[in-house]
């Protein structure tokens, strides 16, 4: 094993799945509890600007996991049946250059990758479990407690750790827990206690509108954000007890927004701007970094944390060390986003770019209506919004479904997107501008749609 392995950090990476900035406690909301991930937020970084670059799990999964956009590593869209996307076979993946670089590497919890090949982990259990534990999937504390052994071991790691919470869930007449909308239990899992919340207390954010039934999914919402966090907690306990005697560093993101409209599957900032935390056992903690990072930058961050910032350099993002080192450096002036598919039904295809100010959404099929996932569209919030003829928070229910396009919004007169400025005259450089931005990032990140420009 290479002799650097004496001087390398462990590195966790904790990766949620649905989980908005707009239900953790460090990102303004005093409701919802989140201590240990708050706990992590005060040792380390926030990121106060981080999105997903494809608001789909799968797709923003293989993006984390390759530091290439959905489009370039062909993870169109979800992985498993019958939308069957994959990663294209000569892609380089987090895992296999982690091995390269002298570390053990470890997986638990949601997969949701393709093919397994491409992800060689050392350290690969069961998805949920073994049979008899199939409805502990969602007992995040159990999840964080199978990982004891792995955290021991004398040679560094990482370990890529991903909740099944807060995603919705599905009953099914062949799971015995037969969960409810946010996958919560009716009793506690054994060695965890569940909380519940309040319908009334909740904070109905300003893209929903404030109905008994939203409100009621939010709190469900948050009660599965709470059993993450103890599972948070719980796998803190473990890394931090653990027996090398390295430092540790921790990362805590989510793969898109949460599961309501104008989040997930979407590229509004609901969906795509998530929360991003890095602590470093090494460093001071409680600093917020303004800077706009995108999670195509995390797979070379991760590799240059761990002293091989060269397997990175043919990933489309950038090493978010600089930041780490001084949360108050400057960063780019922009950032892109590109989302396809989410299930294989769900065919809208966006490219996005993405400044302090401004928001610029290139909806590449705008004449199609916007498909709605199917949880989504089950949701008793979706199906009330529709049936009460409410909108979206401000948001018409039309508009939502029936987009131009071009889409611009000027984020500090406008933060919840509301009022689309593209055909505003003295707006038309700006657009041309960011048209520009858009095809030049199309043709550099090898974009299979940059043909629509040509024969549309």
């Amino acid at each position: 094993m290479d002799t650097r392995t004496n001087d390398l950090p462990n590195i966790v990476m904790i990766v949620a799945d649905d989980h908005g900035r707009e239900a953790v406690g460090c990102y303004g909301n005093p409701v919802v509890s989140t201590p240990n991930i708050d706990r992590l937020a005060q040792g380390g970084v926030r990121f106060d600007n981080a999105f997903c670059t494809s608001a789909s799990c799968g797709a923003s999964r293989s993006v984390i996991l390759t530091g290439l956009h959905n489009h370039t590593n062909r993870t169109f869209g979800l992985i498993h049946e019958p939308h069957n996307f994959s990663t294209a076979d000569h892609i380089q993946t987090l895992p296999a250059l982690m091995r390269q670089a002298g570390y053990r590497t470890g997986r638990m919890g949601k997969k949701h990758y393709r093919p397994e090949s491409l992800f060689p982990f050392d350290f690969d259990p069961p998805e949920w479990g073994t049979d008899d534990d199939l409805i502990r999937g969602r007992d995040d504390v159990w999840l964080a407690g199978r990982c004891e052994e792995f955290v021991n071991g004398d040679d560094p790691y990482f370990l890529y750790w991903c909740s099944h919470d807060p995603h919705r869930s599905w009953t099914r007449e062949d799971h015995p827990l037969k969960p409810d909308a946010f996958g919560n239990p009716d009793d506690s899992f054994p060695d965890d206690v569940e909380q519940r919340f309040d319908p009334d207390d909740v904070i109905v954010p300003p893209w929903l509108s404030d109905l008994p039934e939203v409100r009621a999914e939010i709190a469900e919402y948050y009660q599965s954000i709470a059993r993450l966090d103890r599972g948070v907690g719980r796998l803190l306990e473990l890394v931090e007890a653990g027996a090398n005697g390295r430092p540790t560093i921790v990362l805590y993101l989510s793969d898109n927004g949460g599961a309501f409209p104008v989040a997930k599957t979407t590229l509004y900032d609901p969906g795509m701007r998530l929360p991003l935390i890095v602590r470093d056992s090494r460093r001071d903690g409680g600093a917020v970094c303004d800077a706009l990072v995108t999670w195509a930058d995390l797979a070379p961050t991760v590799l240059d944390l761990a002293g091989a910032p060269d397997l990175g350099a043919n990933m489309f993002g950038d090493s978010l060390v600089p930041h780490l080192e001084d949360p108050a450096a400057p960063g780019r002036d922009h950032v892109f986003a590109s989302h396809s598919f989410h299930q294989v039904t769900n065919y809208y295809p966006m490219r996005v770019v993405r400044t302090h100010r401004w928001k610029f959404i290139f909806n590449i099929a705008w004449k199609l209506d916007f498909p709605t996932a199917s949880d989504l569209h089950m949701s008793a919030t979706w199906q009330s919004t529709v049936r009460e003829s409410s909108g979206l928070g401000d948001r018409d229910v039309e508009d939502y479904l029936h987009r131009p396009r071009f889409e611009l919004y000027d984020l500090e007169a406008d933060p919840n997107e509301l009022v689309n400025v593209a055909e505003d005259p003295a707006n038309a450089e700006q657009v041309a501008e960011f048209v520009t931005l858009v095809q030049n990032f199309q043709l550099a990140t090898n974009d299979p749609w940059f043909h629509k420009w040509i024969y549309e």
